[in-house]
Parts: structure tokens; sequence; C-alpha cells
């Protein structure tokens, strides 16, 4: 068994696979371990799909539009359908005041290169037919944004990695990473022992417990968010729909509707769940179906399927840690991804891939400041 290797990912999930697949195109060594019996079995199977740039941050944004690029692309590239489609992003505006603060965003979003316009009531309801027009000021729209299957892509991902190179290990446990010098130089699992130049923490709800082994205590904390899906039926709106009013017990929830026709849907609770239960409540369906039709009634007579239960492992602004560390050469996060994994991964794994091959540029440089774990945390992501 090959014990050698450039890169050591720990975490095969919705950053960790697409980061193999960067580097594996670049020729670099990569070995991919997590303690689960498959890619994709922590958080990335309960994500909902949606894929967007639009958000408040300049590193968000151009992380955000290049996985756009890479998602839109991959069928016609490498032949796998993923389930991508092309159906925008939107944020309704009830109130006086969350006009004023999308139309501010709206500002500094194009500033930074992001497609997003300001729709009339009446135009919004053209794409989404039979919305809730009562106190309806408009909306922000962002048609670059999109949505595919997480359970589709990560495969996909995944097997065009290994095509290249990348070697993972299922059902394996990381006890420790071993250092020398302040530099990386392997990694001990339950099962043997790997020497690497570079550890990737990309651990999701247990990256904590992974910065641990390197002394670094990150700040990354999992909530819990509910979600569910409906039966297909026939297309009859467009983008994801995001509700930003706090309500009784959750701050927003969204809802889309896939390319097979099924609404999926999510709620943020208020005050978040902390945790990494995935057992569903009681209490999710009635409170988010209440919200829902109370904004498109025509959502009323569709028939759930089936809801589950995720986490986001969040941090305390909103935006992820990624990049490398002072006090130990080799060690890299790309961890707090605060529920947006899928979105940003395969423009995070490119980023990764950068820093280890020393490639970066002055873009790349100006993003990273955004993730970087000696922030002072005290901002706040508008769309988290």
């Amino acid at each position: 068994m090959k014990q050698n290797y450039d890169v050591i990912i720990i975490g095969a999930g919705s950053v960790g696979v697409p980061t193999a697949l960067a580097l594996a195109k670049n020729n670099i060594e990569v070995l991919v371990i997590d303690e689960l019996a498959s890619v994709g079995q922590g958080n990335n199977k309960k994500a909902i799909g949606g894929i967007r740039a639009t958000h408040s941050d300049y590193g968000k944004i151009k992380i955000g539009q290049r996985s756009l690029e890479i998602f839109s692309n991959w069928e016609k590239e490498y032949g796998d359908d993923i389930g991508w489609q092309q159906n925008g992003y939107s944020y309704p505006a009830y109130t006086e005041k969350d006009e004023k603060m999308l139309k501010d965003l709206m500002k500094i979003q194009r500033s930074f290169g992001l497609n997003i316009e300001w729709l009339s009531p009446e135009k919004y309801n053209k794409l989404v037919p039979g919305i809730n027009m009562e106190s309806l000021r408009g909306s922000t729209f962002s048609p670059e944004d999109g949505s595919a299957s997480p359970l589709l892509a990560i495969n996909s991902f995944y097997f065009k990695s290994k095509e290249l190179g990348a070697d993972y290990h299922f059902g394996e446990k990381v006890l420790d990473i071993a250092t020398q010098n302040e530099k990386v130089v392997g990694v001990r699992t339950d099962c043997g022992k790997y020497s690497c130049k570079y550890v990737v923490n990309a651990a999701g709800n247990f990256a904590k417990e992974i910065g641990k082994m390197v002394n670094l205590d990150l700040p990354v904390q999992p909530d819990c968010h509910e979600a569910a899906i409906t039966e297909p039926v026939k297309p009859f709106f467009q983008p994801m729909v995001v509700d930003m009013r706090p309500a009784a017990d959750s701050a927003n929830y969204y809802f889309y509707q896939n390319n097979e026709g099924q609404v999926v849907f999510c709620i943020t609770p208020d005050p978040p769940i902390l945790g990494t239960c995935n057992e569903s409540t009681s209490h999710f369906f009635p409170q988010v179906a209440k919200r829902m039709v109370g904004l498109y009634p025509r959502l009323a007579n569709l028939k759930v399927r089936r809801a589950w239960r995720g986490q986001y492992p969040m941090t305390p602004d909103g935006f992820p840690i990624v990049g490398t560390v002072q006090q130990l050469e080799g060690y890299i996060n790309a961890v707090g991804m605060c529920g947006q994994g899928f979105m940003l991964g395969p423009g995070l794994g490119e980023l990764i891939s950068r820093i280890i091959s020393d490639s970066k540029n002055l873009d790349d440089d100006k993003i990273l400041e955004s993730f970087d774990i000696n922030r002072d945390f005290s901002g706040t992501e508008k769309f988290k």
C-alpha cells in the first residue's frame, strides 16, 4: 500500500473531493482520508443543491463565480449529467429596510463583477408566478446562479479525480498529524502512517477536532438545519427564492424547483440549534410550510416526500477559514463553510491547488484576505 504522498486531505466531502481533483489535474500525488464509507457521506448528501456567487464579500463572490463556471461546463467538458440548471437566485424585499439593504449591497456586488439586477414586483411575478404581491417592493435577481445535484456532482468529481491519480481511503480515522521542526511530515490513522508535505483540513463538522491535532483552536461550530423535498411536478417558477424576513424561531428560509421538478426547501433556525444531531424534528415542517405558503400560495398542494437534517459548520462571521497558518508549514485550512461547501468547493479546490503549487496570483491573495484565520471575525456575511 502506498504510504508517501505530496498532499493528504482529511475529509471526502464538498471541499475535499474537488480539491483532490484540482491537485490531481496538476499531477500532485494526493490521498483523501475519510472515516465514513464513501464520498459525500457527511453534509454533502444533505445539501439542497443551490450554487451562487450572490454573496456580500469579494472573496466569496469570486470563488462562487469560478465554481459556477465549473458546474455549468461540467457536462460539456466531461460528459456527466450532474443535474445542473441555471435558474438564478432571488431575494424578494417586503420592507423598506430590506429593499435599501439589498440595493446598497448590489452596488458592492456589481463592483466585484457580479451580474445582478433589481426587478420590479411585476417583473418578479413573471419569474415566480403567483408570488404574494402584498407589500412586495421588488427583488434582486442574479441570473447566472443555479443548482445541481450534490449526489451526482460529488460522485462525478470523485471518479474523475481517481482517473487522474487521486487515492481515497474510506473507513479510516485520522488520529494525529505528525510534525517536525514546525513542518507537517505526515498523518497517523487507525490503519497506518503516511508521509506528506501538506495536510488539508477539510473535515466539515469535525474541523475543530482536526485543528486541535496541530494546536489550533478553530472557531467552527456546527449548527443544525432541516430540509425537505416534494414530489416532482411540471416546472412553474424559475429562481431560488430566499425570504430574509425573520419570524418566530427562524431567521430566513429558501426554496427552489430542481431540474427534476421537485421543490427543495430549508429553514434557518433562530436561535441556532448547535450540535451534530441528524434526527428530523416534528417542529420543522409546520414551521416552514406556514411561511412558504404565505409567501407563495401555489405551493400549498404539493406533497412532501421526505425531510432530513444536516449541519452548517459555522464561523462567528459567516465566512470560511481557508489558507495556511503561520505556526505550521504545510498545514492548510479549508473549513467553516457555513453551509456553502457545495457551492464553493470547486473554486476553493483550485485555489488550494494554487497555494500548494506556489502559483497564487494577486487575485488569490485578495480572496484569501476574506478567509484569513487571523481576521477579527467581527464582520457579518449578509447572505449566510
